[in-house]
């Protein structure tokens, strides 16, 4: 099987699914190209599981002060562009297209006949799950940003319905140090950062950001630009993770066991209804801002019991091999008996009782 894989590279979540499903995906030694869009082709890094990717602008969204910038994402994106792409790429030579809400080889495999299967996060939003600032717009926007023929999507929880466990690859051989917290908040200032963290010199925050570190830093706050070796061992040492609601973060963490804090961009649909799913399955706190006495609260808070989530990507990669793909529900089902849920979910692998929750959560 020859398979074409799309990827938005907005955000490392996608990357993070890819990193996965790549690994997987050569275990089988199937033959795979993979085409980026959304980020500038300097900007990507640890791209090595992916070969000779190829690189297209696509569509993303601009930010600013924390929350998404409409007006500048209008301007910094091109439908033009973006219908010229799709028109010049030929997915002919593939036997599937697989996607992870990527516009250009999604629409390209509608124009050209070709089977198109979607794994990703917002495949998800399109059941009733936890969801908030849902609108008609939001959901033209899930079902033809990325058109498939399949849509298979990925939650911390299946909700009673067809979805996937998260594509979770994580490495906890470090020992957990109880005063050391990971900070990603990539959508936010570097100044704000550094003043919400300022207060708490009891803690070592490890912060993980583009930008360079604001002048006279206290000495309790660790700097780092990103890279993907050192973010992976501060996880492994951390025992809380400060994060926006980006669904692999917070899926990382809640499979080592580390306490969850996020701050959603707001703006973004899908990390506020991430949001929503953490309240509801009482995974994490959250703040809307940079909120000092939030953190102070959820600093005093224990760590929950880790979440052991299976390999998806190699069950996923075999269910698509064998072209089962008529049934996703059995493999959702497969994969989340596999699943071991902590204790404190107890209550929620009640699918009806659920669904009420569900149904009652002021955040719909």
């Amino acid at each position: 099987m020859r398979i074409l894989y799309g990827v938005q590279g907005t955000g490392n979540g996608h990357l993070s699914r890819a990193r996965v499903m790549a690994r997987a995906l050569a275990e089988h030694n199937v033959e795979v190209d993979y085409l980026f869009s959304g980020r500038a082709a300097d900007k990507y890094f640890d791209m090595e599981p992916f070969g000779d990717y190829r690189v297209l602008p696509g569509l993303s969204f601009a930010t600013r002060k924390g929350r998404v910038n409409v007006a500048a994402t209008v301007k910094e994106n091109s439908l033009l562009r973006l219908w010229r792409d799709i028109r010049r790429i030929d997915v002919t030579d593939y036997d599937l297209v697989l996607n992870d809400f990527e516009p250009i080889t999604a629409w390209a495999a509608r124009r050209q006949g070709v089977q198109c299967i979607s794994i990703s996060h917002q495949a998800a939003l399109r059941y009733p799950v936890p969801k908030v600032g849902n609108s008609w717009f939001n959901d033209w926007l899930l079902e033809n940003f990325a058109p498939a023929d399949l849509a298979l999507g990925c939650h911390w929880h299946h909700f009673g319905y067809p979805i996937l466990p998260p594509f979770v690859e994580v490495d906890n051989q470090e020992k957990t140090h109880a005063d050391e917290i990971l900070v990603y908040l990539p959508f936010e200032a570097a100044p704000e950062i550094a003043d919400l963290l300022a207060p708490f010199a009891q803690c070592q925050f490890h912060v993980y950001h583009a930008a360079p570190a604001p002048y006279h830093l206290p000495e309790h706050i660790h700097w780092h630009g990103f890279n993907r070796d050192g973010f992976k061992r501060a996880m492994g040492r951390c025992s809380g993770v400060i994060g926006n609601a980006g669904f692999e973060l917070a899926s990382e963490a809640m499979t080592l066991g580390k306490k969850l804090l996020v701050k959603p961009l707001m703006g973004q649909f899908e990390q506020l209804s991430n949001v929503a799913a953490l309240e509801l399955l009482a995974a994490a706190e959250h703040m809307h801002t940079l909120d000092g006495e939030t953190l102070k609260r959820w600093l005093k808070s224990s760590n929950p019991q880790p979440i052991r989530y299976p390999d998806v990507g190699d069950m996923l990669v075999r269910w698509l091999l064998a072209k089962e793909w008529h049934d996703p529900q059995a493999l959702c089902q497969a994969l989340w008996q596999r699943v071991v849920l902590p204790d404190s979910w107890a209550s929620k692998r009640d699918n009806r009782a659920l669904g009420e929750a569900i149904m009652r959560s002021p955040a719909r």
